[in-house]
């Protein structure tokens, strides 16, 4: 590949959104009185939340009602009776100390150590632009990114093609010596693909293969490419 500029997905990517997430409700339901099996909530949460973004990523959800309805639905599945005004207070909290939390995958800042002096690193991100930054700042990451690029700066989000376009403008590449990296095969793979950007598939312990595309397992394989 003759790449000059990489594109960076963050949360489920980068960071680890699910192990810091669980931290953070567990610190909140400890602090509001929540009483509520974590492990039992989680399994319920996780598959609801993923539900709500690619709802959100079509635009058929605004960030507010996904907010609620995530931790609504979790709720109402374990049979535990909360008011509206707790749940809007749970969803305020639980945004506020989840950026405050540093887990990232196993080998990312050494793959981010190995390619910053060669290529220039940018982040394309659908999560929020209140937390992104925070996140990348408290996990020891920020400075490694030159460009930062969020879906609501945009007013699009992964895979509409315009972020995409959007981003390579702001970082001065172009389709030609441009990859995208991302863990999410709808938005980040097949959004890139459709604009001629070059891809990498991450998804840890889950080793798939998919026609014209580069699939990794672990973010430390991505030198084998790169």
């Amino acid at each position: 590949m003759s790449i000059k500029h990489i594109f960076f997905d963050l949360d489920h990517t980068l960071w680890d959104f699910e192990t810091n997430s669980a931290q953070a409700f567990e610190l909140i339901f400890k602090e509001n009185g929540i009483e509520v099996n974590i492990d039992e909530f989680l399994i319920h949460y996780k598959p609801i939340n993923l539900k709500y973004w690619k709802l959100y990523r079509e635009d058929r959800v605004s960030k507010k009602l996904l907010r609620y309805k995530r931790l609504k639905e979790t709720f109402d599945l374990l049979s535990y009776r909360i008011s509206d005004p707790k749940i809007d207070l749970l969803s305020k909290v639980y945004i506020d100390n989840l950026s405050n939390y540093n887990s990232l995958f196993d080998g990312a800042v050494d793959i981010l150590n190995y390619l910053s002096p060669k290529y220039g690193l940018h982040i394309i991100t659908n999560g929020f632009d209140e937390v992104q930054t925070k996140k990348m700042n408290t996990s020891g990451i920020l400075e490694f990114f030159d460009k930062i690029i969020t879906s609501e700066s945009v007013g699009v989000k992964k895979p509409n093609p315009k972020i995409f376009h959007h981003a390579m403008e702001l970082a001065k590449a172009t389709i030609m010596d441009s990859v995208m990296i991302g863990d999410n095969f709808e938005a980040d793979i097949l959004g890139a693909k459709a604009v001629g950007m070059k891809t990498i598939h991450f998804k840890e312990n889950h080793n798939t293969e998919t026609d014209g595309v580069i699939n990794v397992t672990s973010l430390l394989e991505i030198k084998q490419y790169l």
